[in-house]
């Protein structure tokens, strides 16, 4: 439960902005009918209906009194909630709580809606009682969605309507076993609401000099957590990792990175171990290192004391094959100052996740 905790409370720093009172707010709710996809063949036997559910968000509006705001062209800022049925009696229900940002595209009559948040499942899997969820280990759960909706606001007297297409993903991220995950693809269609909507302010044009320069600056991050191999019931452990990249800004908006992560991953030790006992076939003696060294490319993006990394990396030390030596990583940073950032990353090896980093830093 701590671990879930931290997870809120981090999302809670990440997110949360101080409120601008002059600025109006809008409240939305979708409906939304769709399908469960089939990205795992060892889901297959819980995709049975079309799931439903509904999407309630609350945004905060801006206009350009902070830079970054005209920078990507004035987004929402706020706070979803989601329930969803998933139709299927072994996956039961869930309930998500998450932090958003809202992109306007074509003449802010596109939407684009990213969230990233908690969510409670009510039927997890249990090994006696519900064993056929192999999707959900656990009963909170790691959640993230996205929105591209037709969006019309203050169509009458504050309210709007809207409509589009969503993909709702759920996982704990091999904090605990099982962990097949599900992806929802869905059809919404909502109404919305813009408070004070007949008293809006300007939007701000930017007076920012375009052309940004920056030195290659070099950061220190160190990241753990806690995580348990694909084996059921085999236990959970912490895991310890040392990054060491350098970054250089190209604009603004992004930055390159190059750097290297060392990883101390200590379920794969007992993973070893076990493998070389029940599986003596697999030409796995236990005597393997567990530790891996890898480097990587990445990719920052910045939205005003966030940003948003993107990274692909390769083990250059390798001595135990676990899912293959190319890695990636995404996830989001938070600066406080401009030196001291705190992370939420989650590290995958393509589609399958191996573990939720926590993570401090400092960019010199």
């Amino acid at each position: 439960m701590k671990y879930y905790l931290g997870c809120i409370l981090a999302l809670c720093t990440f997110f949360t902005n101080a409120q601008d009172k002059k600025n109006p707010f809008t409240l939305d709710a979708n409906y939304f009918y769709g399908t469960v996809l089939e990205h795992n063949p060892d889901i297959a036997h819980l995709i049975t209906d079309h799931p439903t559910g509904v999407i309630l968000g609350f945004n905060q509006k801006t206009f350009g009194n902070k830079a970054w705001e005209s920078r990507y062209n004035y987004p929402d800022y706020g706070a979803s909630f989601i329930y969803q049925d998933m139709k299927n009696y072994h996956l039961g229900e869930n309930y998500g709580l998450y932090a958003h940002f809202n992109f306007y595209f074509l003449n802010r009559n596109l939407k684009f809606r990213i969230g990233q948040g908690i969510a409670y499942a009510t039927n997890p899997y249990d090994k006696v009682e519900n064993f056929r969820n192999n999707a959900y280990g656990s009963d909170l759960l790691s959640s993230t969605y996205v929105m591209l909706n037709y969006d019309k606001q203050n169509i009458f007297k504050g309210f709007g309507l809207q409509a589009g297409i969503s993909i709702i993903h759920y996982s704990n991220a091999n904090f605990k076993a099982p962990n097949n995950s599900t992806n929802t693809f869905a059809f919404n269609i909502g109404a919305n609401y813009t408070l004070d909507y007949d008293n809006q302010p300007d939007y701000i044009a930017s007076t920012e000099d375009k052309k940004f320069t920056e030195k290659i600056k070099y950061n220190i991050a160190f990241r753990g957590g806690v995580n348990e191999s694909d084996i059921n019931d085999t236990g959970q452990f912490p895991f310890y990792i040392l990054s060491f990249y350098a970054d250089k800004r190209l604009n603004r908006k992004s930055s390159i990175q190059v750097g290297t992560d060392v990883f101390f991953s200590t379920f794969l030790k007992e993973l070893i171990e076990f493998y070389s006992i029940a599986y003596p076939l697999n030409n796995v003696t236990g005597d393997e290192d567990y530790k891996r060294v890898g480097v990587f490319v990445g990719h920052e993006l910045f939205i005003n004391k966030m940003s948003f990394i993107t990274q692909l990396g390769y083990y250059v030390y390798y001595p135990y094959d676990f899912e293959g030596r190319v890695y990636n990583r995404i996830g989001l940073k938070r600066y406080f100052g401009d030196k001291l950032f705190g992370a939420i990353t989650l590290k995958s090896h393509g589609a399958k996740a191996e573990a939720v980093e926590f993570g401090i830093g400092v960019r010199l």
